[in-house]
């Protein structure tokens, strides 16, 4: 458009050139609200909605806390599955349970080919107060192996892991 032509002319919407002493980001809000005012012209073709765009609020995530043995039976699957390197459980873990993890790891026991092996079941029982004792069952295609370990609240009220075992497959009964 050139000096001569009012915006009324060429059709186009009218918009407020930033005034002086206005600071940068309250131009780019003008600017903003001179494009909305602008109506349905600015939706995309083919749009027949009225919402605009930052109208509709931010979704919250409303999923339920993990319990902290169902947390543990993830991260512990991550790391025996091969998909997390054993350092991942270092401030997670106390006493043995870390060279119980050093000595699993590395055979991925629970890595299966062409599938990611999943938690299906995992149940918590507490023994005492700030002790958690856990089972879960890992499926990987159609193998299915047992996990059970042992959590420990600390004197900062975290959990951390403090024993592994993995069951294998069972022997063959019969003759």
């Amino acid at each position: 458009m050139n000096r001569t032509e009012s915006p009324s002319t060429t059709g186009a919407p009218a918009q407020a050139p930033p005034r002086a002493g206005r600071s940068g980001l309250a131009a780019d809000r003008a600017a903003a609200r001179n494009v909305a005012a602008a109506g349905p012209a600015t939706r995309p073709p083919g749009r027949r909605d009225q919402r605009r765009p930052g109208t509709v609020p931010a979704q919250r995530r409303r999923g339920r806390r993990l319990p902290p043995h169902e947390l543990f039976a993830e991260r512990l699957l991550a790391v025996l599955s091969g998909h997390r390197p054993v350092h991942y459980m270092l401030g997670l873990t106390v006493g043995e349970a870390y060279e119980q993890l050093v000595r699993l790891a590395p055979g991925t026991p629970l890595k299966a080919r062409g599938t990611r092996p999943v938690v299906r079941t995992c149940r918590g029982f507490q023994p005492c107060h700030g002790v958690v004792e856990a089972s879960a069952s890992i499926a990987a295609g159609e193998q299915v192996r047992a996990m059970a370990f042992r959590l420990e609240q600390s004197a900062d009220l975290r959990w951390r892991c403090a024993a592994v075992e993995l069951g294998g497959e069972r022997p063959p009964t019969g003759p």
